[in-house]
């Protein structure tokens, strides 16, 4: 879950990486380095604080052509001076920055230490250094082929060799890594948004690719040094997506893009006059969709409760049976997959590392798998046999926002693209949804209209010491999501139950200062949430209610009620959340937490 970056072509090349580091530094900030080539050899200056700190100690006469660079999130050895990268083999020649896990440092390391090698940190990288080292007899592209063919697990590393300091050299393996390509200068990153300010034309790297970055151009091998071609893309997002525009934290920016990203995922994809969907990226035929006989959805984290959403929708849209997969427990449970399945992938990174196995391992099995993220060239995408893309831009807040509703109006989509294709949703209903999906952008607009009560409310409860979020239905991975927000970004203890369920159990943490968030929103289990909201203050907990506009009844029963849009109970969850959103930012904001890197959280996920 680190973050690399490399650049080779004029002089300005320590300003160029750490500009890169400060924007991938959502991918982790536990330490930070770099490493140039100048003419003393290469030096590395690193800091076991954050990239600001690094700037500090980076002299501003430090000119160079050629280096790389790394922003940290600890997987082996302790935040520390000694296990920030890059890190050098013996001599001192070679420097590396790595992100992944190699499974067998151990056993390398040993075997290593017993050829004399002497090791400075507690890190699986610094194998990676020393390896190269072993088989370096004057051609580093060699050494290095020779090296990978040792490591075992998960890996992307930049290396840059003092006798050879006219090129980069970068392998990848079940971990990304992308190339961007400028006027006689190239950048190499973990995500593309690291070199947006210089370039848009990218080439992501597949896994078992190496790549050579020199000031005269790029070249790419794979593992047995055959020359491979890869596409140059172009990327669409552009460099204001990625900055702040005036908010305090790209969380807040990202959860006001709201009412622009759930228009832009729907755009050109609703035909309301003939109640359907236009997915033409689904490339599935007429009889395979017949053929569906169960559907999985893959995902992690907040993509999961994306993913719980869907299921309540797919499976009263479709008549199909659907259950929802942790990626990391997927690939290792029994169930069973085969061409009747359908697989849904769902990362807003495309490079999840537990979805992405998920999604290797039901491709050899002959399932059919259609992925949902937002990132174009990522390693899910190229491996499903269908993506449809969220077109949110980039976000960089570590806490998903406009990605998970975006990735709820997917599931929406996509749902009632199968179901008119199922013959199990007629074209009338699939109207009446599409109208509703249409006026998202409006109705989201007007839930952040509220953003100022929103902030009263959360000020009011951020002295809480635990929150419970309850919901029913599509409410309660609402709820799931809710609490993750909260406990994510403002470290207060909170968790979401369907609330039917208190009873057996979470009735016990209630009393008097503990704050239950409600999700009421007008449905057909409306009734019973009222039940569940009577037994809650029973016990003298406060109730802060999301209700429907027009329901007035329930300002009797609770403390606080924040209304949103009266719409379909389909769409309703797509509000509710960004209520929670608000409200998990707004306690943040009071208790003083770093609210867009959250401790010991990285944004992307990349290793297992």
């Amino acid at each position: 879950m680190c973050g690399i970056v490399g650049y080779i072509g004029c002089g300005k090349t320590t300003e160029v990486l750490l500009d890169s580091l400060g924007r991938l530094e959502y991918r982790g900030y536990d330490s930070a380095g770099i490493a140039v080539v100048n003419g003393d050899g290469v030096e590395i200056i690193k800091s076991a604080e954050r990239i600001a700190r690094l700037k500090e100690q980076v002299p501003k006469t430090l000119m160079s052509s050629v280096g790389i660079g790394h922003t940290r999130w600890a997987t082996h050895g302790k935040p520390s001076q000694a296990n920030a990268h890059p890190h050098r083999d013996c001599t001192g020649r070679i420097a590396v920055v790595h992100n992944g896990i190699i499974e067998n440092y151990q056993e390398l390391k040993k075997e290593l230490q017993a050829r004399g090698h002497v090791f400075t940190s507690e890190t699986d990288t610094e194998v990676i250094s020393h390896l190269v080292e072993e088989y370096y007899t004057g051609n580093t592209l060699r050494a290095i082929l020779e090296a990978v063919q040792h490591l075992r697990g998960s890996f992307a590393f930049a290396l840059i060799n003092k006798d050879e300091p006219d090129q980069i050299i970068a392998a990848r393996k079940e971990s990304p890594l992308v190339i961007g390509i400028g006027d006689d200068q190239f950048f190499l990153a973990s995500d593309v948004t690291a070199f947006l300010r210089y370039t848009r034309r990218a080439v992501f790297l597949d896994d078992g690719d190496i790549a050579i970055l020199t000031p005269h151009g790029l070249s790419i091998k794979d593992f047995n040094g055959n020359s491979v071609l890869r596409e140059v893309r172009i990327i669409e997002w552009d460099l204001e997506a990625a900055e702040k525009s005036g908010y305090e934290h790209f969380m807040l920016k990202e959860i006001h893009e709201q009412p622009k990203s759930l228009k832009d995922v729907l755009s050109g994809r609703i035909n309301e006059l003939t109640g359907d969907v236009e997915l033409p990226e689904i490339k599935l035929t007429q009889e395979q969709i017949n053929d569906i006989r169960r559907i999985v959805i893959v995902a992690c984290g907040t993509s999961y409760h994306a993913g719980l959403a869907g299921k309540y929708v797919l499976e009263m849209l479709t008549d199909v049976p659907v259950s929802v997969e942790i990626g990391s427990e997927f690939r290792y449970s029994s169930s069973r997959t085969d061409h009747h399945t359908l697989i849904i992938a769902l990362s807003q990174s495309g490079e999840t590392a537990d979805t992405a196995a998920s999604v290797k391992d039901a491709v050899k099995k002959g399932a059919y798998v259609i992925a949902v993220t937002n990132t174009v060239g990522s390693t899910i995408a190229r491996e499903s046999q269908s993506t449809i893309y969220m077109r949110c831009g980039p976000e960089i807040g570590v806490a998903a926002t406009k990605t998970f509703t975006s990735q709820l109006a997917v599931m929406y989509l996509l749902s009632i693209y199968l179901g008119r294709r199922r013959n199990t949703l007629n074209a009338y209903n699939a109207m009446k949804l599409l109208s509703d999906l249409k006026n998202l952008p409006r109705d989201a607009q007007a839930v952040l209209d509220q953003s100022e009560a929103i902030a009263s409310y959360a000020k009011i409860f951020s002295r809480a010491n635990l929150f419970l979020f309850v919901g029913r239905h599509l409410n309660y991975p609402v709820a799931l999501e809710g609490a993750l927000k909260l406990k994510e970004i403002s470290y207060i203890f909170s968790e979401g139950f369907a609330a039917g369920e208190l009873k057996h159990g979470p009735l016990a943490l209630l009393t008097t200062g503990v704050p239950v968030i409600a999700i009421t929103t007008k449905s057909p289990t409306y009734e019973k949430m009222i039940s569940n909201i009577k037994e809650i203050k029973a016990r003298d907990a406060s109730v802060i209610a999301i209700a429907s506009e027009g329901d007035e009844a329930i300002s009797q029963l609770v403390d606080v009620v924040i209304r949103v849009p009266d719409v379909g109970e389909i769409v309703s969850p797509i509000l509710s959340s960004i209520v929670l959103q608000l409200f998990a930012y707004h306690v943040a904001v009071c208790t003083g937490c770093p609210i867009d890197k959250p401790r010991n959280l990285a944004k992307s996920v990349t290793v297992e």
